[in-house]
C-alpha cells in the first residue's frame, strides 16, 4: 500500500521549485523587456547589446519549462526535477569556469557572472533540497 506524501514535504518542495521558477522567469521578464538596463552590465549597448540581454532572457524562459514540470507534479514529474538540479549546477559551475579564464579587467563583467553564480548558487541548493525531499518520500513509498 503506497502512503500519501507528505504534505508538509509536498509544500517545502512546491515553495523551493517555485522559488527559482519565479526568480528565473523574474529575471527572463526584465531582460526581455528593460534590455538596456542590464547591457551595460556586460559591456554591451546601443541595439546589439539589447538583442543580446534579449536573447538571454529567451533563454531563461527556454530553461525553465522542465522546472514548471517539477513545480506543477514533482512526484510525477521527478525527472525534471533532476533535470533542473543538472542544468542548475551546470550554470553555476560554467559560469564559475568563465569567471575564472576571464581575461584582462572587466569589473562590470566579473560582477555579473558573479552575481549569475550567487543566484544559480541559491538555486541550485533550494532544487536539491527539493529533489531529497521527492528521493526520500519515492524511498519511503517502497520500504
Amino acid at each position: 500500500m503506497k502512503k500519501k506524501p507528505s504534505l508538509i514535504s509536498l509544500i517545502i518542495t512546491r515553495l523551493f521549485v517555485g522559488l527559482v521558477v519565479f526568480f528565473n522567469l523574474q529575471c527572463a521578464y526584465f531582460f526581455l523587456f528593460h534590455p538596456a538596463d542590464y547591457a551595460p552590465g556586460f559591456e554591451l549597448s546601443g541595439v546589439p547589446g539589447a538583442a543580446v540581454i534579449q536573447g538571454m532572457g529567451l533563454l531563461f524562459v527556454m530553461w525553465n519549462v522542465p522546472y514548471v514540470f517539477a513545480l506543477l507534479n514533482p512526484l510525477k514529474h521527478t525527472l525534471s526535477l533532476i533535470e533542473a538540479v543538472i542544468m542548475q549546477a551546470v550554470g553555476v559551475i560554467g559560469e564559475s569556469v568563465l569567471l575564472m579564464v576571464l581575461k584582462g579587467e572587466h569589473p562590470l563583467i566579473k560582477a555579473s557572472v558573479l552575481r549569475f553564480i550567487i543566484f544559480d548558487g541559491a538555486g541550485l541548493v533550494l532544487l536539491a533540497i527539493a529533489l531529497i525531499l521527492v528521493l526520500r518520500f519515492k524511498r519511503s513509498q517502497y520500504s
